[in-house]
């Protein structure tokens, strides 16, 4: 047969032993099966693929499908499918033709996907087979499965449920639905996403269904073992079939047979107990007089183990109770019949079929059913048959998609709890009325548009569940006629109104929920009888309410101006009244005999009434952001506990505040204009019981410092920026207790010695004063954190030893601190160590000032034990002068903002190049970014906020532009002019309403603390995508042109602007000037004013109006354009003394080690950026250089060896990038909450933390080490610190750690700065304080989703070296790059580099590709491997 070349690079490659099977091409195009074609080849090349012969009629031809199967590796999709030997050039034609078309990747293995390898062996074999199916938005399951001969098609969304196909369902179709849905609107686009394999982690299809062991031992266990019935030794053990379901022990009658008689044992309320005179053998009995006793023995220990755990359960169960949700269940395991004691059975979240031997039809097979739940099984319509079981007391038929209720629920009189919740239910059947024994009926997010009638015939409901409807009305005389309802839920509809057009009362309502409606006023005098009423986030003018028995009053976020409440609510014991426009407090709120919790925060309050404040039932009074200038004096003795008084105009407190209010432990007066304290007490006795006390933003000076000495029982002093010269040494030493000091932003110029006397101080900041010793704070025995970042220090004496407990310790920005090698090998234990890196200023740090823009960030973890945020700040970005700034907030996980950090700026690269439409590469990098995150981004997700600076590619010299992107709750703020320009939307549903809509109609539910089914208040995200389509990744884009008024940006998280407002943070940034120490000021604003979360601020300084540089369009280039450097602070773990053993995969040692796989979360999570598909939109922006950014060369490569001759240092700009050394001994989890993860660093062992330069582009790192112990003892002797620390000579950073050697070049500093692939990896820090290597690709995300490290779940396989890992380099610069290598012949040692092939032409949608070539720059024996494939070819 003669074959046909699809070799699309003209490489000749030998095919050996290739034997084809078939017939020829028939004119019909119709396809004859085939055994396939084998053709080993060269990795990184084409293959010769070969072709499958056609003809003959009968075959399936119209369905116009082709597989082509491949073998896919568990550990990463580049094994299986990589672009260059996905598709051969007739595929390609035939996609090209019209995107209607499209591949399917069907996965035809039976292994569990979410089961994780185990052990190098598991990982390295291929765990699944792959089909990519070529066909069109048309094609059908029944198509696809006759082309096939298979039984069925199986689809996967998120790693969760899988769910059988429906014939007539067409899967490209749904491929392509599911991409829209996520936000991609390019059709080109979505049909090359839909063939991208790392989709598998969103949705998956299969031929067959996956199995999953651990599921069916929950469900079924069953097997053939020695039985004996009884204790007597008079019975004989026999060979039975024994079955262990539901809550029963079945054992046949006949061996291997189960046609006779079963016997049924009960087990709940039973015992199961192991025998310890019989190996491998349990006992199992029934509970009651008449218990029956069963022995089995099993033949192994495996088996008596998994029986013994799952009878375990069921025994200890106090009902019967069965539980198979989330099984991908179709129907009831027939064996479960037998168990006809079940009372309860949970079906929650599977698939179930009416038909069947185990559809619900035969549900009334269970006698004694009490309670069943069905919710979430996409049903569509209302089975009928659980009408039939008559004992039914609680029915659960939620979130199935059911449009009516049959008049058949009405069978059901024992009936007490229906749950209908998330339907699309308008209308009930009368019927349901005689349901006399119903007492909860659920009917929340349906699409009522009013109170159903029949719920007036329902009188044992109490409580009317209707939120998230279509009611737009409420007539409180309907209520009324409802004499039995108590509990209104109405939140979250449209309501407009709510009147009374009657004088009838209201009597029997006594909890009304009214919040997030369109309600203007609301008027409930009739409701008498009111205790509760939530009436938030509304437009509220106005409220009358009756006041005779309310007691709690939650009415923030309107526009109230004044509450009329008659009579004076006695009851009342809270009532939130913040966010209103309230200037003074009704004359009935002091009258109050019962308050206890008043808010009334973020008002225009401008005085708080005399009586209030003595009120002898107020315990907390939150008062903060009004127009206070004056508290009133206190007159006796008041039980008040908490006083939150920031952000008002006070100048004092009343005098007697301490000594009257003895019950105070907490105490905020931030942001005023106190000039002095009151004193503790009138006399030097002090009864003081103040615990927390906040005296930051004030102009406090050093005499406060001796009235604080009452308060002997203060754990936590915040007096940030104020104005203290210095803090009275004798005084200090008294605050014994004292658990948290923040002295930052004055003009402290030391900490007096007496802090040594606060021995269970474990936090100290004292950042931007102008300390110049270093504290006595390194003997206490509880310090955790240090802040003294800067100020004026110059040197620091240490004791011999240094606590154990001190893990984070910030001396950055102290330009005058020099520290001995002494001192560095003494910090060596600490987690973090953030230190500011020596250079000198040469030619190279003007190159860096021509950057128009530089940047500071701050992070603080607050009271949570870790960092849960991240931030990528790169103010080079790509060739020309652009920028790229980001920050990443996990709200409670880590490894989400990690992953973002590490890649997000090298996928904004990838789409650089194949749009310049702002939206359009903005949405696809979001968008991109949430695939790659894989399985870490299936139960996981972060907000995330992407700024990029640039010029329009229309106009390369015009001005700057600033495009913005963001999901969540992270937003920036633009300076111009002094007024804060707001440029993000915040993606909540507190505080969008369109989101709100968007959400209630794909029928999510909605909890009362206003989160997505109880997980997150926010409607878009990067990852959690398990809560699609509810949840989304589809970012907002705004571009905003930027000017010479333009002064700063700032970046923040939900904690930072929860608490501190735009105008405040623009004020604040623009008395500091210094980025970073205003990114610090922010974060201790939002601590000191009440933040617990982690914080996360980043300030970018522009100076727009500085020609900084004058960017040209060069004349042609058809080089793409450079990834990013990421900014970050580089962390450097000290090594041992004695050079420690070197990692089998990693040049440097990562803390990423054989526990930690890219393929558990990259092989799922995807391939790198650059295996993006080119797109087919717009051109490509063009790239820019200026003559102060030359055209790039090949600069370094990283080598083990000793050091060579250095190059000039003087070409390294100060560009904060990072890069760590780590210890291969440290085995800290990432998951562990003992942890204290602070500035985005969590605790691998030993840490220093540095900024240096470094950046490396087109070298590769590969694993190696010393040659010899000689080789060593060179390193070692060579190294300006001990045991392997980061040193600088001759121009050349170089990292003698376990041998591995860095050499860049300073002279090709511009080229240094293009690949975020190197620059970000090479210095990406990790939650643990490491970094990600660059290995051997340019792919960034396979090695950066190697961040979150686990033991277990997602991230447990280990890492797996690609074959196809080559080293780009364009063609004009390979003479160049050759002359490099010669001339840096003593410091590199390895073989020449091979000869570079023919251009490479992209296979899979024809567009240009960068030429390649592989080099190995590591010398090392060993062929290159051979990668063997097979194709299956039919007719297209």
């Amino acid at each position: 047969m003669a074959m046909e070349d699809e070799d699309n690079n003209n490489i000749a490659i030998a095919a050996t032993n290739t034997q084809t099977k078939g017939g020829d091409v028939g004119d019909n195009g119709a396809c004859i099966d085939r055994q396939p074609d084998t053709v080993p080849h060269q990795a990184g090349l084409n293959p010769t693929a070969g072709r499958g012969s056609r003809s003959g009629p009968g075959s399936h031809a119209a369905t116009g499908i082709r597989v082509l199967k491949r073998n896919m590796k568990r550990n990463g999709s580049r094994g299986c499918v990589t672009r260059k030997t996905r598709f051969g050039s007739r595929e390609r034609d035939w996609l090209k033709g019209d995107t209607q078309r499209g591949c399917v990747c069907l996965y035809v293995g039976t292994v569990d996907p979410q089961t994780p390898a185990s052990g190098p062996q598991a990982s390295s074999t291929p765990q699944t087979d792959l089909q990519l199916v070529l066909c069109s938005t048309s094609t059908t399951v029944e198509e696809l499965c006759a082309q096939r001969d298979g039984q069925g098609l199986y689809v996967q969304l998120h790693g969760d449920l899988v769910r059988r196909l429906d014939p007539c369902e067409r899967p490209l179709q749904m491929l392509y639905d599911y991409l829209a849905a996520m936000g991609y609107s390019q059709p080109v686009r979505v049909q090359q996403e839909a063939a991208n394999s790392d989709l598998s982690c969103l949705i998956r299809f299969y031929s067959e269904r996956p199995v999953n062991a651990d599921q069916q031992e929950r469900t079924l266990l069953k097997g053939v073992f020695n039985v004996r019935k009884g204790k007597s030794q008079l019975h004989k053990w026999a060979e039975r079939q024994v079955i262990l379901c539901g809550t029963c022990l079945i054992v046949a009658s006949v061996k291997d047979s189960l046609t006779g008689k079963m016997h049924i044992l009960p087990l709940v309320g039973g015992k199961v107990e192991e025998v310890k005179r019989r190996q491998h053998c349990l006992m199992f009995s029934s509970a009651g007089s008449q218990a029956q006793t069963y022995f089995v023995n099993f033949d192994t220990l495996a088996d008596y183990q998994r029986w013994h755990r799952q009878a375990s359960k069921v025994v200890s169960q106090t009902v019967s109770l069965v539980d198979l949700s989330c099984y991908s269940l179709e129907v009831v395991p027939e064996y479960l019949f037998y168990s006809q004691d079940i009372t309860h059975l949970n079906l929650r979240h599977n698939f179930m079929s009416l038909q069947g031997p185990g559809g619900l039809l035969n549900l009334p097979r269970f006698s004694q059913l009490k309670s069943l739940n069905l919710s979430h099984n996409r049903l569509g319509v209302f089975p009928e048959c659980v009408c039939e079981i008559l004992t039914m007391t609680e029915l659960n038929l939620s979130c199935n998609s059911l449009h009516t209720v049959p008049v058949q629920i009405g069978n059901l009189q024992s009936l007490q709890t229906l749950s209908l919740d998330g339907n699309y239910l308008s209308s009930l059947p009368e019927d349901l009325g005689g349901l006399s024994q119903l007492n909860s009926l659920g009917l929340s997010f349906n699409n009522f548009s009013h109170i159903p009638a029949v719920l007036e015939r329902l009188s044992a409901v109490d409580k009317l569940a209707m939120a998230g409807n279509r009611v737009e009305s409420l007539e409180l005389c309907t209520l009324a006629r409802m004499s039995h309802l108590k509990n209104i839920d109405l939140r979250l509809n449209r309501l407009h109104w709510v009147k009374s057009e009657s004088l009838e009362a209201v009597s029997q309502v006594t909890q009304l929920d009214l919040r997030d409606n369109c309600l203007d006023s609301l008027d409930l005098s009739s409701v008498c009888n009111l205790e509760t009423l939530h009436c938030q986030r509304n437009q509220l003018g106005t409220l009358t309410l009756s006041g005779f028995t309310l007691r709690m009053l939650h009415a923030s976020s309107n526009r109230l101006s004044t509450v009329n409440i008659y009579p004076v609510p006695n009851q009342l014991t809270y009532m939130d009244l913040s966010q209103n426009l309230l200037e003074y407090l009704p004359d009935w709120v002091c009258d109050c005999r019962k308050i206890e919790m008043l808010d009334v925060t973020h008002n225009l309050l401008s005085e708080l009434p005399s009586r209030l404040l003595n009120s002898l039932s107020l315990r907390k009074l939150l008062a903060g952001n009004n127009c206070l200038r004056r508290v009133p004096d206190l007159l006796d003795h008041i039980p008040l506990e908490a006083l939150d008084l920031q952000h008002n105009k006070l100048a004092e407190l009343p005098e007697s505040l301490f000594y009257k209010a003895l019950n105070l432990k907490y105490l905020n007066v931030s942001a005023n204009a106190l000039e002095s304290i009151p004193p503790s007490s009138p006399s030097e006795e002090s009864l003081s019981t103040l615990q927390e006390l906040y005296l930051t933003a004030n102009n406090l000076n050093e005499n406060c410092g001796a009235l604080l000495v009452g308060h002997q029982n203060l754990r936590v002093l915040h007096i940030a920026y104020n104005q203290l010269l210095s803090f009275p040494a004798s005084k200090l030493s008294k605050l014994e207790l004292l658990e948290e000091l923040n002295l930052s932003g004055n003009k402290l110029k030391a900490i007096p010695s007496t802090v040594s006397s606060c021995k269970r101080l474990h936090t100290l900041i004292a950042h931007s004063n102008h300390i110049t010793v270093f504290p006595e704070i390194l003997n206490l025995p509880e310090i955790k954190l240090v802040d003294l970042s800067c100020n004026e220090l110059t040197e620091i004496q240490l004791p011999d030893s240094l606590p154990s407990t001190l893990q984070e310790l910030d001396l950055t920005g102290n330009s005058s601190l020099m520290l001995e090698h002494k001192t560095l090998n003494l910090f060596s234990h600490i987690t973090t160590l953030k230190l500011d890196q020596k250079s000198s200023t040469t030619a190279g740090d003007s190159q860096s000032t021509s950057t128009p823009w530089n940047h500071g960030y701050s992070e603080m973890s607050g009271q949570r034990n870790k960092l849960c945020v991240s931030v990528m700040a790169v103010d080079r970005f790509g060739d020309g002068v652009e920028a790229c700034y980001g920050i990443f907030d996990g709200d409670r996980n880590e490894e989400v903002p990690r992953l973002l950090q590490c890649t997000m700026g090298d996928v904004l690269c990838e789409e650089l190049q194949h749009s310049s439409i702002d939206n359009v590469y903005m949405c696809n990098t979001f968008l991109t970014s949430h695939r790659k995150l894989g399985m870490a981004g299936q139960k996981l997700g972060a907000s995330a906020l992407l700024c990029y600076i640039h010029r329009e590619p229309s106009d390369p010299g015009g001005y700057f532009s600033l495009t913005v992107a963001n999901v969540g709750t992270c937003q920036a703020v633009l300076c111009r002019d002094g007024r804060p320009v707001p440029l993000s939307k915040v993606y909540s549903l507190e505080n969008c309403t369109e989101e709100m809509e968007r959400v209630k109609l794909s029928k999510a539910i909605i909890t009362e603390d206003n989160k997505v089914s109880g997980v997150t208040c926010c409607s878009r995200l990067l990852g959690c995508s398990y809560l699609s389509p509810w949840v989304i990744p589809k970012p907002w884009v705004h571009t905003e042109p930027l000017c010479t008024q333009d002064e700063f940006l700032i970046l923040g998280n939900r904690a930072l602007f929860e608490r501190v407002s735009y105008q405040e943070a623009v004020c604040t940034v623009q008395a500091v000037r210094d980025p970073r120490a205003a990114a610090k000021k922010l974060c201790s604003l939002a601590q000191s004013y009440g933040s617990k979360d982690n914080i996360e601020a980043a300030v970018v300084s522009l100076h727009i109006g500085e020609d900084s540089c004058t960017c040209e369009a060069p004349v042609s280039s058809t080089e793409p354009r450079g990834p990013p450097p990421v900014t970050v602070p580089v962390t450097v773990t000290p090594g041992s003394s004695d050079p420690a053993p070197l990692s089998s995969s990693n040049g440097l040692v990562s803390e990423f080690n054989s526990e930690t796989s890219a393929s558990e979360v990259g092989s799922e999570a995807g391939s790198t950026a650059s295996d993006e598909h080119p797109s087919s939109g717009p051109a490509s922006r063009p790239e820019r250089r200026c003559s102060l950014h030359p055209a790039t060369t090949l600069c370094g490569i990283m080598v083990p060896g000793p050091v060579g001759a250095g190059t000039h240092l003087g070409l390294f700009q100060r560009q904060p990038s990072c890069a760590t050394f780590s210890s291969n001994h440290s085995d800290n989890g990432l998951d562990s909450d003992d942890e204290a993860p602070l500035e985005g660093v969590i605790s691998n062992g030993s840490k220093l933390e540095v900024e240096v330069d470094i950046h490396c582009c087109a070298f590769q790192l590969r694993p190696g080490g010393p040659e010899s112990p000689k080789d060593l003892d060179v390193e070692k002797q060579g190294s300006d610190y001990p045991n392997g620390k980061m040193r600088r000579q001759n121009s050349v950073v170089v990292s003698a750690t376990n041998g591995c050697l860095l050499a860049v070049c300073g002279r090709e500093i511009a080229d240094l700065k293009k690949s975020p692939s190197t620059s970000s990896l090479f210095g990406k820090k990790l939650s643990n304080g490491s970094v990600v290597a660059p290995e051997d690709s340019h792919n960034l995300i396979e090695v950066a989703l190697e961040a979150p490290k686990k033991k277990s779940g997602y991230f447990n396989a280990p890492a797996q070296q690609d074959p196809e890992d080559q080293l780009i380099v364009p063609p004009s610069l390979e003479q160049e790059v050759r002359e490099q290598l010669r001339g840096q012949s003593p410091l590199v040692s390895g073989p020449p580099l091979p000869s570079i092939p023919p251009s490479l032409k992209d296979p899979v949608w024809d567009h240009p590709h960068p030429p390649a070539f592989a080099s190995n720059l590591v010398p090392g024996p060993g062929p290159v491997p051979i990668l063997q494939h097979e194709v299956y070819d039919t007719a297209l």
